[in-house]
């Protein structure tokens, strides 16, 4: 569900004070003052006792972010509402998903693992046997690696699409779990293994191949979520998590593991989820997300109502490690200035970067580019289109622009811009 939009009488009526004072526009103010055009009718509640306790809390009315569903069929998706979320967490109801033959329904008392392969000692664990195992709990973000597709073909870029439509395939979560390391060192891995296959519950079966060095690095056995099971949508009762990797390589409702001395070569990674390249020749493995930002406000189907001092802001991350800087410009791309991130600034998590632009009412194009701790630079679409082709699938990292008309219609930017 979008904002509204705010007219100028509303914002006239509502925010003289506001603007004669010079003060800052926010998003939030955006959203706020749009509600006063149609206050909701609700009784004093100093003359009204309020509601009883319940077992489940509820968000306040009128607060409902909704993701953004997909066509609704066995392969299917749904986008977080960037625009919408405060912070870095997303709420574990609106984690987007991605799922290849539906989300299934698993009964954790009879769900197990299965660890064999080149191991000394094939093991089965049950849920109850990997929670006695000493636990971890880590911020990191989820992207999809077809993420931001939408915005990259040179024949069909669109202009009116949202933030949750290009860039909601992206969620972070406090995550909960046992390193991967524990296990695996447990059952014995054998010299000469360097690999192993993960395998879901799905009806799919999605398993991917995964480098034995990255599973015991920080590769982890997730069953907690912003501190609760870990939905089904997400992989309930356990999903592998692989910090800073594609999303699709985290295998949820994970069932099996087999360590082996090479990459299984599974569809997941032979006809799907391989990038094509302009030579005719195609990446695999393209496991790590590069740096990349996007900006949740301004974006369309936002209008600044008028001129003076805003808030951009927005999110960054890289599977590298650590976001180093985000820089913004308002003139596209002509000339930029480092915006300020808000901490915590973690390892393989989003970053929330802030920005404050005195709009003078007329057309302008605003952008922003992330640069990560190994000192990559998050590239212009023309440089993606360079490096790949324009007709590859998957990992779309370049800049993002926004053009803002001079009646504040703020729409997203055309190509040839960025």
């Amino acid at each position: 569900m979008n904002p509204p939009r705010l007219s100028r009488r509303a914002w006239i009526t509502t925010a003289s004070g506001v603007v004669a004072a010079g003060l800052i526009k926010t998003q939030a103010d955006a959203v706020r003052l749009a509600a006063q055009e149609a206050p909701l009718q609700a009784p004093d509640p100093t003359k009204v006792p309020g509601r009883f306790t319940s077992e489940v809390g509820r968000r306040a009315t009128g607060e409902q972010p909704r993701r953004l569903a997909r066509a609704q069929a066995l392969s299917s998706s749904s986008q977080s509402p960037l625009q919408d979320l405060m912070g870095i967490i997303t709420p574990a109801d609106v984690h987007f998903e991605r799922h290849h033959a539906g989300i299934p329904e698993i009964v954790k008392g009879s769900h197990e693992l299965l660890v064999h392969g080149m191991v000394e000692r094939p093991m089965v664990f049950r849920m109850a046997d990997i929670e006695r195992y000493p636990r971890v709990s880590r911020l990191y973000f989820i992207e999809c690696s077809g993420n931001g597709g939408g915005a990259y073909s040179r024949d069909a870029m669109p202009t009116e699409i949202t933030v949750q439509a290009l860039d909601g395939l992206l969620s972070t979560s406090e995550w909960t779990g046992v390193p991967l390391a524990t296990i695996l060192r447990e059952v014995g891995v054998r010299r000469g293994a360097s690999w192993l296959l993960a395998e879901g519950s799905d009806s799919a079966m999605l398993s991917r191949s995964i480098p034995l060095e990255k599973a015991m690095d920080d590769a982890l056995l997730a069953f907690g979520q912003n501190g609760e099971a870990i939905r089904p949508e997400q992989g309930y009762p356990m999903r592998l998590m692989l910090p800073g990797w594609e999303g699709n390589a985290q295998v949820k409702w994970l069932r099996r593991i087999e360590v082996t001395d090479r990459p299984t070569m599974t569809r997941e990674e032979t006809s799907k989820y391989t990038d094509p390249l302009q030579n005719g020749t195609a990446r695999q493995f393209s496991f790590v997300m590069d740096a990349k930002s996007t900006i949740t406000f301004p974006t369309y189907p936002y209008v600044l109502p008028d001129r003076g001092w805003w808030e951009i802001t927005g999110l960054a991350w890289t599977g590298r490690g650590r976001i180093t800087r985000v820089e913004v410009s308002t003139d596209g791309g002509e000339s930029w200035a480092d915006a300020a991130l808000q901490g915590p600034v973690l390892p393989k998590c989003t970053v929330r970067f802030r920005h404050l632009w005195e709009w003078n009412g007329r057309e302008a194009i605003v952008m922003s580019r992330a640069t990560d701790e190994t000192g990559y630079v998050q590239p212009t679409v023309q440089q993606l289109w360079e490096a790949r082709g324009d007709q590859t699938r998957y990992h779309f990292n370049n800049q993002r622009a926004w053009k803002i008309a001079s009646d504040g219609v703020v729409t997203f930017g055309l190509g040839d811009l960025v």
